[in-house]
């Protein structure tokens, strides 16, 4: 009887790196699915044979990060991998990974920086980093920008969902200043610019004389997650700004979207 070769170690090695990639697509499938999952739909999905996903299945329902239904025999995720995802959410912190783009921005344009978090149709801010001119402008942690006046909320609400968005425009869009758009079609035209274009700017429409520059920040599956923005007077933030201000800021973007795992390789915002 003919005995086959032992296998080499590269190949070994290449087998366990497949298999580590397999698992980590079945969680990722099966955390995007509201319901559970059969092993056949999950096979089609992946594009692997049923055998080979039964068997990555059963070490992920082993390890307690999915389970399997008794009735159904349907997968879903865990509660191992449940509490996996709350802790890195604990520890995920947009201000503390996004300071030292924060302090070569505000070195490079004189600028005052801001990170906000992006929830729903609003932006909150999460930090300041004051710039180098003589008059101070800045905007305090914790403070909610809406999302009809202010260059972040504005990103937030061209990146929210279409239910969300039209919820927003149907409502009362509050004068905060004469600059300040309150015409629903006027704000829905702006939000399609923003979204082409991928930044945004608020020229006077939440304090007179002040206007901020934003670009969105995305996570792995292309989602907004938040925005960096220069904020200060119209005087050195034109409402259109200048190119410099424009490249430099998205760069900044781009560099934080990659580092959440956003792979676009460029600037430009994620597909629709």
């Amino acid at each position: 009887m003919k005995s086959s070769a032992p296998r080499s170690p590269e190949a070994q090695a290449g087998e366990g790196l497949h298999s580590v990639s397999m698992a980590f697509r079945i969680l990722e499938y099966l955390a995007a699915q509201r319901g559970g999952v059969g092993v056949t739909a999950l096979a089609e999905a992946l594009g692997t044979t049923k055998s080979r996903a039964h068997r990555h299945l059963r070490t992920l329902v082993e390890t307690g990060y999915i389970v399997q239904s008794p009735e159904s025999e349907k997968y879903r995720v865990g509660s191992r991998l449940v509490t996996l995802g709350r802790a890195v959410a604990e520890n995920f912190d947009l201000a503390t990974i996004a300071r030292g783009e924060m302090r070569a921005l505000r070195d490079a344009l004189g600028q005052s920086v801001v990170i906000s978090r992006t929830e729903g149709a609003t932006a909150v801010v999460l930090a300041t980093l004051t710039g180098r001119e003589a008059i101070e402008i800045a905007v305090k942690p914790g403070s909610i920008l809406p999302p009809h006046c202010t260059a972040q909320g504005k990103l937030a609400l061209a990146h929210a969902e279409e239910a969300v968005r039209e919820r927003v425009l149907l409502s009362r869009l509050d004068m905060r200043t004469p600059h300040t758009i309150t015409s629903p079609a006027t704000l829905r035209q702006e939000l399609g610019r923003i979204r082409e274009r991928g930044w945004a700017v608020a020229p006077g429409e939440s304090l007179v004389g002040v206007n901020a520059l934003a670009a969105p920040i995305f996570e792995g599956d292309g989602r907004i997650v938040g925005s960096i923005a220069i904020l200060g007077s119209i005087q050195f933030i034109e409402a259109e700004p200048e190119a410099a201000q424009i490249s430099q800021l998205r760069q900044a973007a781009s560099r934080l979207s990659a580092q959440l795992g956003w792979t676009n390789g460029s600037v430009d915002r994620p597909p629709a």
